[in-house]
Parts: C-alpha cells; sequence; structure tokens
C-alpha cells in the first residue's frame, strides 16, 4: 500500500495512491462506504479511523489500516462509480493535487552517518563501533518536486541518498529480533547537507538542518510489501547522471539494529522518521569535488518506493 500526503483545496489530506495513479482520499472515501453500509454520523467515525494527518493515521493503527483495506475492495468491487466518487472527493486525481511529504512535521528525524562501509571509506572515517546519530529539525522536511534552496552562506551543498524508515507504533526498549513489528513503512529520502556547516561542530546538526534540506517521499510503502528491507537498491541521480548506487543490505547496521538502539535511550512514536545513512558517491567524496547548485535536479530511486525529485534554486529572499 502506498501511502501519500496531499494537498487539495489549500488542505493535507491522506490516502493512498494506485497503480493508475488516482488518489483514494482515505476519509472522505470511508465515510462514502460507511454511509454505503448504514453507519450513523459515517463522517465522524471516518475521521476517527482514517484522520486527516499521517502521524494520526499511524497512531491509530492496525483498526486504520484494517478499514483502509475494506475501503480500497469497496471501491474495486464498485460500492460507488468512478464517476461518484470523483464527484464527491473519494478519488482524486494526481494531476490535480500536489503531493506533500508523506509525514509533513514528524515528531522526530533521527539520522544516521557513516553507516555503509564504502561510504566510510571515502570520507577517511574509522568504521563506528555504535551508529553515529545526529537529528535533522522537522523543518527542513520538504515532499517531491518541492525546491531545495541553496544557500547563499555556502556553495558546499550535497546530496545524500538514503532509505527512510518511518516508525509505526510507540517504541522503548525494543529487541532487534521484533523491531520490523514496529515499522510502519519506508520511503526514500535526500539528507541534503551543507558540508562547511556540518563541521561547525561535532553533533553535525547546523549542516543538516537547513530549511528544505530533507526531502522525502513521494510516499510510504506499507511493511507489508517489503518483507526484507536488506535486497533493496539505492541510487541517486544529479541532471539523469547517477551517482551513488548500493545495497541496502550492505548497511553497518541494519535496521532492527538501529531500533533497538535508539529506543533504549528514548520512545519511538508514530510517524517519527529514521534516516539509515548514505551510501557511497557524495558529491564531497569525487575528485574533483562535485557540489549541488540552482539548476541541477536531484533524483533518489529505491527500489518499489518510486522516485524522488527535487530541484534546486537560490533561496528566495526572505
Amino acid at each position: 500500500m502506498k501511502l501519500v500526503s496531499f494537498i487539495r483545496h489549500g488542505m493535507t489530506r491522506t490516502g493512498v495512491i494506485r497503480d493508475n495513479d488516482d488518489i483514494v482520499d482515505l476519509n472522505t472515501a470511508l465515510a462514502a462506504r460507511l454511509c454505503d453500509e448504514g453507519v450513523p454520523r459515517p463522517e465522524l467515525t471516518a475521521h476517527a479511523l482514517n484522520p486527516n494527518t499521517m502521524i494520526d493515521l499511524l497512531a491509530v493503527g492496525t483498526p486504520g489500516i484494517q478499514e483502509i483495506a475494506k475501503t480500497l475492495e469497496w471501491l474495486d468491487r464498485g460500492g460507488i462509480s468512478q464517476t461518484q466518487a470523483l464527484e464527491n472527493g473519494s478519488i482524486v486525481q494526481l494531476d490535480n493535487v500536489q503531493l506533500a511529504a508523506p509525514i509533513p512535521r514528524p515528531g522526530k528525524v533521527l539520522a544516521i552517518g557513516i553507516n555503509y562501509r564504502a561510504h566510510a571509506s571515502e570520507m577517511e572515517r574509522d568504521l563506528p563501533e555504535h551508529p553515529t546519530v545526529f537529528t535533522k529539525v522537522s523543518t527542513c522536511i520538504v515532499g517531491p518536486q518541492h525546491p531545495i534552496y541553496a544557500p547563499a552562506e555556502s556553495q558546499m551543498l550535497d546530496w545524500e541518498g538514503e532509505l527512510c524508515v518511518v516508525i509505526g507504533k510507540y517504541a522503548r526498549h525494543v529487541k532487534a529480533e521484533n523491531a520490523l513489528a514496529y515499522v510502519a513503512g519506508y520511503m526514500n529520502g535526500n539528507d541534503v547537507t551543507v558540508r562547511d556547516w556540518q563541521r561547525h561542530t561535532p553533533t553535525w546538526m547546523m549542516g543538516k538542518s537547513w530549511d528544505t534540506h530533507g526531502p522525502t517521499g513521494p510516499w510510504i510503502l506499507t511493511a507489508d510489501e517489503v518483507p526484507d528491507p536488506t535486497t533493496l537498491t539505492l541510487s541517486t541521480f544529479v541532471n539523469n547522471v547517477e551517482k551513488q548506487n548500493a545495497s541496502t543490505g550492505d548497511l553497518l547496521f541494519d535496521i532492527p539494529q538501529l531500533i533497538e538502539y535508539l529506543s533504549t535511550a528514548f520512545t519511538l512514536e508514530p510517524g517519527d522518521v529514521i534516516f539509515t545513512g548514505t551510501p557511497a558517491g557524495v558529491g564531497q567524496a569525487r575528485d574533483p569535488q562535485e557540489w549541488l547548485k540552482p539548476g541541477d535536479t536531484v533524483r533518489v530511486e529505491i527500489s518499489g518506493l518510486g522516485h524522488l525529485d527535487n530541484p534546486v534554486i537560490e533561496e528566495p529572499a526572505h
């Protein structure tokens, strides 16, 4: 299931994107289905089971996912005609809406540095004994097609294609062998980095958290469709030239290990996002070094997760 957040009539909604690129507005479609089934006050029930924000939807947990599945089955068997669904807003066409980041404002954006052996080598760093954890502030998150701002304060703007994990349940003191049960799904991410500012402090945060420097999307592929997240291929392209290509099986600390490590210290909550690290091929490590500049376009592709495209522009004047 491909979960999306999209903007329609100025409001952010939750939906499922289907193979024909239609989007099912989960809240509206569920209300229509419940009305068809004779459920009293269907809108109220729909808001409780399929809320309009992704964090709230994930927090509902299994009951919400079950209602999504029932609603999709109802639509597939003709519970409402395509014409009626388009008229009442149960289905919207992708071309008529703007996709937002799947989780527009995560509670926590956690990121892992030096988590591929080849990337550690190209950056001339020792392999870490423990995951190298840093944070990206949530205001850096943007969605597909949203511009990445090239700051006036630096020319050292770099790409980092990454697999992002979306937490689906409250997790504390989780053991690695049980960790994947707490994952809602996976999505593309780009840990855009201002390299000179990254070195201002040991925490890296100032170089990792500039506005627009956390693109994610276009959707969350639910965990049931990714039985083994170590078998995915990650590629990053700049202006259609491949810069990174690796298997997620090359992660030094895999996803269960990361969830165990992080949840030992603090609670992971529905909608929290983990950037799991970037493979070799970043701009800083090239000879000569390569930096993103206005006019470039960055694409991150991961098996089954679609592609995340973002143009680079000069940061607009405030």
